[in-house]
């Protein structure tokens, strides 16, 4: 089956297997790694890009369903050599260690301070609460959410 969709504003056709999961898709046909494949049942939040906007777990997806769709990945986030915001604030304030949950969580957090501009910690915690980190301990997460929120005024 052909598919078309646009990938961090790059526009691409691939013919693929209907069953192909779209963090597959993205890793295998766009070679785009950053999204990482964590569990493949929708528990861990590693593979979470944004789909015409609206974060979603990518392991959950098939690629045909993303067929004439806006894929942004991590890969995404910068433009012209610039981090995004919130990829300066997990720099900044820690919010990664080993970083295999880092690409999820900053594509899940675009998401809430799209919804919430200036989040509470409670509205942060919520917005994560399927993202799942080993190492953190998830308080330099909400640290980095809440000076990216400070920086997007």
């Amino acid at each position: 089956m052909k598919i078309t969709c646009t990938i961090n504003g790059k526009k691409r056709s691939d013919e693929i297997e209907p069953r192909l999961l779209l963090i597959h898709y993205l890793r295998e046909f766009a070679q785009l790694t950053g999204s990482h494949v964590g569990c493949e049942t929708s528990l861990c939040g590693a593979c979470t890009v944004e789909v015409n906007g609206k974060a979603v777990k990518s392991c959950t997806m098939f690629a045909v369903q993303a067929n004439g769709a806006n894929v942004t990945t991590i890969e995404g986030l910068a433009t012209d050599g610039k981090l995004h915001r919130l990829q300066e604030a997990f720099w900044n304030e820690h919010g990664l260690q080993c970083g295999f949950c880092t690409p999820g969580m900053i594509m899940a957090s675009k998401q809430i301070l799209e919804r919430h501009p200036n989040p509470s910690e409670e509205e942060i915690r919520h917005g994560l609460a399927g993202n799942i980190c080993r190492c953190t301990g998830y308080q330099h997460i909400v640290n980095a959410l809440k000076a990216a929120a400070g920086a997007g005024k």
